[in-house]
């Protein structure tokens, strides 16, 4: 079991660490990581692995397939990989998941403006994605958008989580927003991801990581509201 420390501190950048496996694909499995693993639209964490006077550089982060309680870090092809036991120190790269914070926290307040149901999404270090079932193309105007959305910016709403069990959230189904991503269930509790106090502005289960206010995310824009399909509109989001 890999502990998750990105679920205790998301502002944790590097820690020590122990490596419990290695597969014959270049996976590295730790007894604990600050590394943020691909789920839900958000793309798994990059950085380094030292050991040794070794540097292993780690490409993408994933979840074991066959064991959900396992985060493998996918080293680079070629890199030199440390064996189980050795005792290293794994280091993120900061820029790179702060930006996924930034935009997986506005994604969050696009969803609190458009009232519809969520599709699907995708988060990137400079552009993200939210698709909704709308039906009217004119239900949501760019421009106007962009400025509800900056405003929730720049009243620098706090972000906090609490928990939830598994049978409080089944009891609250309108807590849950998106129809293509399962909430992260199964370990008998939820956590909420709350935006304004007491959930004021945004309140839905998420797995990912978010900024500690809204202030944080900086200055974005709606660049684009695509029709892909009958009902379906994509909105995509961009640091500007």
């Amino acid at each position: 079991m890999t502990e998750q420390l990105y679920r205790i501190d998301a502002y944790l950048q590097e820690t020590e660490a122990t490596v419990l496996a290695v597969n014959d694909q270049g996976g590295i499995v730790l007894d604990r990581t600050p590394f943020y693993a691909s789920a839900g639209g958000q793309p798994g964490d990059r950085g380094v692995i030292h050991f040794s006077g070794n540097e292993c550089p780690i490409a993408t982060t994933v979840y074991d397939p066959t064991d959900k309680s396992r985060i493998v870090h996918v080293s680079a092809e070629g890199a030199p990989r440390p064996v189980v036991g050795d005792k290293i120190q794994i280091t993120l790269d900061w820029p790179l998941r702060h930006a996924h914070m930034r935009m997986h926290t506005a994604l969050h307040l696009v969803c609190s403006l458009v009232k519809f149901p969520v599709t699907g999404g995708q988060i990137g270090a400079i552009e993200g994605r939210l698709d909704f079932d709308i039906e009217d193309a004119g239900a949501v105007d760019k421009d106007q958008l962009t400025a509800d959305l900056m405003a929730l910016v720049a009243a620098n709403h706090a972000v906090t989580e609490r928990w939830i069990t598994d049978a409080e959230l089944e009891a609250n189904p309108g807590l849950i927003r998106t129809m293509s991503v399962k909430p992260p269930m199964g370990s008998g509790k939820v956590r909420l991801v709350l935006i304004g106090e007491n959930g004021s502005v945004d309140m839905q289960p998420c797995g990912g990581t978010h900024v500690k206010s809204t202030g944080e995310i900086g200055t974005v824009a709606i660049t684009k509201i695509e029709k892909k399909g009958k009902i379906n509109r994509r909105i995509r989001v961009a640091f500007a």
